[in-house]
C-alpha cells in the first residue's frame, strides 16, 4: 500500500477543472455533509443547476434501502420505500414518514412499470434502484426518464452495453481494454459451443450474458462434462435472469485466479475517476463473503494500470454516475482481463468510502443532480495514502458447516460491535426481526478500517467476537477463522481460497470447561430476581430454604461440534454444588475423560436474567469470566453461550437418573422429581391404571413446564404432592404397586 507514488500522474481522460458560474441549489444541509465513515468533507465545486433532488423514492429493500435513506435524510431529500407483505414490518419500511405497499408478491420489488407509476402518482422527483433487483435494468431507467423522474444512475445505453457480457467485451476490445480470451458469439448450439471450448482449451468457464452473483456460470474441466454443464448453467440462468438468459459465454478458465475490482465514479462532462481498488477473492458458490481495499500483494505498476484501465472502459461507454469495473487477475502469471462492469453502487462500496473519505450515495445525488465530481484523481489518491486499509465483512444467514447452506428465522438475540470512525456497521435488521427466506440472507454488512492491512484485520476480528446472534445460523464465527487464517494475512487469496484452505477453515473449535460451568450458572442464574431485595450477593438459586450445600446436575452436548457423521457430541456432565449464596464448587465431567474438573469456591451473580438470556460474571480461582447465555424460547433445550468472543451452541441432554424420572426409562415402584420444581397439576388418580407413557404429573421448572410420564403399566398407589408444592430434586412424586399388587416403599 505504502508503495503507491505521491506524485501526481496523467491518467486517461483527464479531470478538468469546474468552470461554470452557477451552483446547484440543493438543501443547506448538503453543502456540510458529515457522513459517518468521512474524516475529510467532500470538496464543493459550481457548475450549472440541473435538477435539484428535493424527492426520492428508494427503489429497494433491507440495509441498502436504510443505507440510501441515510444520507438522503442528510442532505435534506425527504424519501419514501417500498414494501411487500412479508417485509410490513421491515426496519427499511420503517425508516421514511412515507412507505408504499408493494402487496404480497415477493417478486413486487421487480416491477418498475407498477413503481415508476407509483412514483409519478405520489409527485416523486428521483429514484434510486439500490444495489439490486432494478438496478442494472435499462429498460426501468428508460421508463424514469421517459416519465420525468430523475434515476439515480448511469444513462440507459451504457447500463445496456455493460450489461450484455458479450456486447461489453466487443467495446472492452476496442477500446484496449484486455478481456479474457473467449467465445461471444451469437452461435449457441451446444456443438458450437463445444468447438470453442476445445479451440479455447480446457477449463473453461460457461456464463450467462445476462449473468451475476454466481448464476448460470459454471467450470468446465474436460470435454466430457461440457455438456451436462452447459444444461445446468443454462437451466439456472434461466430461473435467474429469464428470456436470453441461456445465451452463453465460454472464456478460458483462469485456474489461480484473483477478482479485483475498481470503483470508477463519472459526471456528465467527461470526468471520470478511480476510487482505489477491492479484492474480493474470498468467495463461497461465486459471491463475495470479504472485501477489502487496497488489493493486498499488487504493485504499484499493476495498481495504477487497473485503475487507467478501468476509466477507459466507463468512458468507452459513456458512463455518468458510480459503477464498478471487474477484473479477474492470473495469480500465475500476474495479468489482469476485464470480467464485466457492474451499472451500479455495490454492496461493497462502504470499503472503497472508508479508505477515501467519501460518501458515494451524496456522490451519485450530486451527479444525478447534475454537478461536476467532487475530487479529482490526485485528490483521491492522496486520501487512500493517508487513510490506510479498510476491510468488509458480509454477515449472512447461512451454515458454512453444512456448504453455506441458506438459513432464516427470527433474531432472537442481537449484539453488535460498537461503532466508531473505523468500525461501521450497514445492517437492515434488528432484535426481533425476522430474516425472510423469500430475500436474500445478509442480515448486515461489518467494515472496519486501519492504518494499514494488518491491523485492520485485526480489528475486523476484534469486532466479530462482539458480534451475538441467535435465532438463525451465521457465518459469524467462519469470518473469525478467516481473520486468523495466516494464508489470508499474508495476502495470499484467490476465487478458490476456501476450498484450498477448507482443512484449516473448518476445524472443529475445543470447548473449553469453563463454558461448561457458565451454561450450568447461566441456567441457575436466570431463577434470580435482581433487584435490592436480593440481597448483596443475589439469591439462592432454587436449591431450597438456605442453598447451603444444595446439588444440581445437568449435562450438555455441542450442539455445532464437527462430530463423525453419525455420531453423536460427548456428552458434558456439570455437578453445582452451592456453599452460600453466589458461591459454588462446580464439577465438570466429559464422556472422554474418567476424572472430572473441579472449580472450587466459584463466585458467580447474573447482572442480567430474564426468561430466554441471562448475563453473568464469574469469578473462578484463576480467572474472571464474563458471558451471556440465551434459551432459544422455541425450544428451551437449545442454549447458545457466548463467552471470550467465541460462540458455543448446547443441547440439555438427560443423564440416566433424569430419564428415569421422565418415565424414559424402565424403572419399578416410584417416579421421582428430576429437578427443584413447582407442582402445577397431577394428571392421574390415586388407584387409577395406567399405560406405560401415560402423563403423571406437570411441574414447571425454570419458568418451563415438564409433563412426567409412567416409565410402566401399573397402577397409582400415591399422589405425593398436590398442585402449587416446591418440591427439591429427587422428590418422590408418584408411589406405585408392582405388578403382584406389593406396595412400593418409598
Amino acid at each position: 500500500m505504502r508503495s503507491l507514488k505521491r506524485t501526481s500522474r496523467r491518467l486517461r481522460a483527464p479531470i478538468t477543472p469546474a468552470s461554470s458560474p452557477r451552483l446547484l441549489v440543493l438543501p443547506p444541509t448538503a453543502r456540510s455533509i458529515a457522513t459517518h465513515q468521512s474524516t475529510t468533507p467532500s470538496s464543493t465545486t459550481t457548475t450549472t443547476a440541473v435538477n435539484p433532488i428535493k424527492t426520492l423514492l428508494i427503489a429497494n429493500r433491507g440495509e441498502i434501502a436504510l443505507r440510501i435513506a441515510r444520507t438522503a435524510a442528510a442532505m435534506g431529500i425527504r424519501t419514501t420505500t417500498l414494501y411487500t407483505d412479508v417485509d410490513a414490518a421491515s426496519q427499511h419500511a420503517r425508516c421514511s414518514p412515507h412507505a408504499i405497499a408493494l402487496g404480497a408478491a415477493s417478486g413486487a420489488y421487480l416491477d418498475g412499470a407498477r413503481i415508476v407509476q407509483l412514483a409519478k402518482q405520489h409527485g416523486i422527483g428521483a429514484l434510486h434502484p439500490g444495489y439490486g433487483f432494478l438496478s442494472e435494468n435499462p429498460a426501468f431507467a428508460q421508463a424514469c426518464e421517459d416519465a420525468g423522474i430523475v434515476f439515480v444512475g448511469p444513462p440507459p445505453k451504457a447500463m445496456a452495453d455493460m450489461g450484455d457480457k458479450a456486447r461489453s467485451k466487443e467495446i472492452m476490445t476496442a477500446a484496449g481494454v484486455p478481456c479474457v480470451p473467449g467465445y461471444h458469439g451469437a452461435e449457441q448450439t451446444p456443438e458450437q459451443l463445444r468447438v470453442r471450448a476445445r479451440e479455447i482449451q480446457y477449463p473453461v468457464l460457461l456464463k450467462s450474458v445476462k449473468g451475476g452473483g454466481g448464476k448460470g456460470m459454471r467450470i468446465v474441466r474436460t470435454d466430457e462434462e461440457f455438456e451436462a454443464q452447459l444444461r445446468s448453467a443454462r437451466a439456472e440462468a434461466r430461473a435467474s435472469f429469464g428470456d436470453g438468459g441461456e445465451v452463453m459465454l465460454v472464456e478460458k478458465y483462469v485456474v489461480r485466479p484473483r477478482h479485483v475490482e475498481v470503483q470508477v465514479f463519472a459526471d456528465r462532462y467527461g470526468n471520470c475517476v478511480a476510487l482505489g481498488e477491492r479484492d474480493c477473492s474470498v468467495q463461497r458458490r461465486h459471491q463475495k463473503i470479504l472485501e477489502e481495499s487496497p488489493a493486498p500483494l499488487l504493485d504499484d505498476a499493476t495498481r495504477h494500470d487497473l485503475w487507467d484501465k478501468a476509466r477507459t472502459a466507463a468512458l468507452a461507454v459513456g458512463y455518468v454516475g458510480a459503477g464498478t469495473v471487474e477484473f479477474i487477475l492470473d495469480k500465475d502469471t500476474g495479468h489482469f482481463y476485464f470480467m464485466e462492469m457492474n451499472t451500479r453502487l455495490q454492496v461493497e462500496h462502504p470499503v472503497s468510502e472508508m479508505v477515501t473519505g467519501t460518501d458515494l450515495v451524496e456522490w451519485q445525488f450530486r451527479v444525478a443532480a447534475g454537478e461536476r465530481l467532487p475530487l479529482t484523481q490526485d485528490e483521491i489518491e492522496a486520501r487512500i495514502l493517508e487513510r490506510g486499509a479498510a476491510i468488509e465483512a458480509r454477515i449472512y444467514a447461512e451454515n458454512p458447516e453444512k456448504g453455506f447452506f441458506p438459513d432464516s428465522g427470527k433474531l432472537v438475540h442481537l449484539v453488535t460491535p460498537k461503532t466508531d470512525a473505523d468500525v461501521r456497521i450497514d445492517a437492515g435488521f434488528v432484535e426481533g426481526d425476522t430474516v425472510s427466506e423469500a430475500y436474500d440472507g445478509m442480515i448486515a454488512k461489518l467494515i472496519v478500517r486501519g492504518p494499514d492491512r494488518e491491523t485492520a484485520i485485526r480489528r475486523m476480528e476484534l469486532a466479530l467476537r462482539e458480534y451475538e446472534v441467535v435465532g438463525l445460523s451465521t457465518n459469524i464465527e467462519f469470518l473469525k477463522r478467516l481473520c486468523r487464517s495466516q494464508a489470508f494475512i499474508e495476502g495470499d487469496v484467490e476465487t478458490g481460497f476456501i476450498d484450498q484452505w477448507k482443512d484449516e477453515l473448518f476445524q472443529p473449535r475445543p470447548t473449553s470447561d469453563e463454558v461448561f460451568a457458565q451454561a450450568a450458572l447461566g441456567l441457575l442464574g436466570s431463577q434470580i430476581k435482581l433487584g435490592p431485595a436480593a440481597g448483596p450477593h443475589g439469591g439462592t438459586l432454587g436449591f431450597g430454604e438456605s442453598g447451603a450445600q444444595s446439588r444440581r446436575k445437568f449435562a450438555f452436548r455441542v450442539r455445532n461440534d464437527a462430530a463423525a457423521e453419525g455420531s453423536e457430541a460427548e456428552v458434558v456432565q456439570v455437578d453445582v454444588a452451592q456453599q452460600a449464596n453466589a458461591l459454588y464448587s462446580v464439577s465438570v465431567l466429559r464422556d472422554s475423560s474418567e476424572t472430572p474438573v473441579v472449580f472450587e469456591n466459584v463466585v458467580s451473580e447474573p447482572s442480567l436474567a430474564s426468561a430466554t438470556k441471562t448475563r453473568l460474571t464469574t469469578f473462578f480461582p484463576l480467572a474472571r469470566v464474563e458471558s451471556t447465555l440465551v434459551q432459544d424460547p422455541a425450544a428451551p433445550e437449545k442454549l447458545t453461550v457466548f463467552q471470550l468472543g467465541e460462540k458455543t451452541e448446547l443441547t440439555m441432554v438427560s443423564p440416566g437418573w433424569f430419564e428415569k424420572a421422565l418415565g424414559l426409562k424402565e424403572v419399578v415402584g416410584s417416579v421421582v422429581a428430576p429437578m427443584p420444581c413447582k407442582i402445577l397439576r397431577n394428571e392421574v388418580e390415586e388407584g387409577q391404571e395406567v399405560e406405560k407413557g401415560a402423563p403423571l404429573v406437570v411441574i414447571e421448572s425454570m419458568k418451563m413446564e415438564t409433563v412426567i410420564r409412567s416409565p410402566q403399566k401399573g397402577v397409582v398407589k400415591r399422589l405425593a404432592h398436590k398442585e402449587g408444592d416446591i418440591c427439591k430434586a429427587g422428590t418422590v412424586l408418584v408411589l406405585f404397586e408392582d405388578v403382584e399388587g406389593a406396595a412400593e416403599s418409598s
